[in-house]
């Protein structure tokens, strides 16, 4: 949708702020389908929920090119947003269910690897296709690869290990490493409202909120910005829009690589570094004096941005007990989701009040990362892997 909002503004005669708020509408309901999103898989099992939400936002990626008019545009905004929020606590579960302690925020970087090289792709695949046959041609082609990968996921990924054949006992024991083994019992059974105010849970939810109001303004109005203010034509754009995010995909899988091999005992260090040196980039690509330089900028800010991400994960990775994993994803990953709700509509807002210029809209970016820097201080440096007592009733 980024990709695809100035050639959807142009065909609807869209100002800064309605493209804003078409920006924002999957956002709303991707939002409040996290935490039924996380009970769903935590009570059913991964496989059949992320099996439903990826062919839910395979159709209504579709549908979203059938869109007439800006109404109905909000309203499949809204429809998709609500199946698609089903899908990351599914997969932060899987990682948690899957992979043994000390691989899982390695594995969890690679996974958020693939939003980062998925949006590096699109402007590249995008862009093309919009050039030759309208925006509504690019949301119909990416049906079929949803729904492929929907299957695929449904066939070799069963709810846990021990439901695979192809997982010997060996890797069993290794994977689970005792948590479920030898008649473990799981965590007692909690109310959500203590589940989600379990110690550092609300930090957690507070850190990603705050940063994401910068990701989510940041990656959502690149292209707008590229075109609009450094003067960028179509393919331009296309190849400039997509550097941050190829970019981030490194940046993602070596930020977890770091966090476990590096900062296994104080995960918050990289996690600081990564958020002033975003705000650094992101002033630096505002004040660029030209556009080569801005592109540079971007490029760096992109690395940083995802790095944060994979470093992030790593704290509830390695702190909530994996059979609450699903549920306590959902609930801090709605932080991130709602802002991006929030965050295009200021961005809307700052950018249309400014008659087009982006220096307040930056602005408020880099204070949201500042404000996210800060919450992390209050979150102890030393914490342990798995500190099941938090979640104790």
């Amino acid at each position: 949708m980024s990709v695809a909002i100035p050639f959807i503004a142009a065909d609807y005669h869209l100002g800064p702020m309605a493209m804003g708020a078409v920006m924002s509408a999957f956002f709303a309901t991707y939002a409040l389908s996290q935490i039924p999103g996380g009970l769903l898989a935590d009570k059913f099992g991964v496989r059949k929920v992320a099996t439903v939400a990826m062919l839910w936002w395979s159709v209504f990626t579709a549908v979203t090119g059938l869109a007439a008019n800006l109404t109905q545009m909000f309203l499949v905004r809204l429809a998709f947003g609500a199946g698609e929020g089903m899908f990351p606590a599914c997969s932060l579960k899987t990682i948690a269910v899957w992979f043994p302690k000390r691989e899982r925020s390695s594995a969890s970087a690679i996974m958020l690897a693939s939003n980062s090289l998925g949006a590096a792709l699109a402007p590249l695949i995008v862009v093309p296709i919009v050039s030759l046959w309208g925006w509504r041609s690019a949301f119909f082609s990416l049906f079929f690869p949803g729904v492929l990968i929907a299957l695929l996921f449904f066939i070799f990924v069963p709810n846990k290990p021990s439901e695979s054949r192809r997982v010997s006992p060996e890797e069993l024991v290794e994977i689970e490493g005792g948590e479920d083994a030898a008649g473990a019992s799981p965590s007692p059974q909690v109310g959500l409202l203590k589940v989600f105010m379990a110690p550092n849970v609300p930090k957690y939810f507070l850190v990603l909120f705050t940063f994401d109001i910068a990701y989510w303004g940041f990656t959502t109005w690149l292209p707008t910005y590229l075109i609009k203010s450094r003067g960028f034509s179509a393919a331009q754009m296309g190849v400039a829009a997509s550097l941050p995010f190829l970019a981030g995909t490194v940046g993602c899988v070596i930020g977890g690589w770091v966090s476990d091999r590096y900062f296994s005992q104080s995960r918050r260090t990289p996690i600081i570094a990564t958020q002033l040196v975003s705000a650094l980039l992101l002033y630096l690509t505002l004040t660029a004096p030209s556009a080569h330089m801005a592109v540079l900028y971007e490029t760096m800010a992109g690395f940083f941005l995802m790095l944060f991400f994979s470093t992030f994960w790593a704290l509830p990775m390695n702190t909530v007990p994996k059979d609450r994993m699903g549920v306590t994803s959902g609930f801090i990953n709605m932080a991130g989701q709602i802002a991006a709700f929030i965050s295009p509509l200021v961005m809307g807002y700052l950018i249309g009040a400014a008659k087009g210029n982006f220096d307040h809209a930056f602005i408020f970016l880099i204070l949201s990362l500042l404000a996210s820097c800060v919450v992390v201080f209050t979150i102890p440096s030393n914490l342990q892997p798995h500190e099941n007592v938090a979640f104790r009733g």
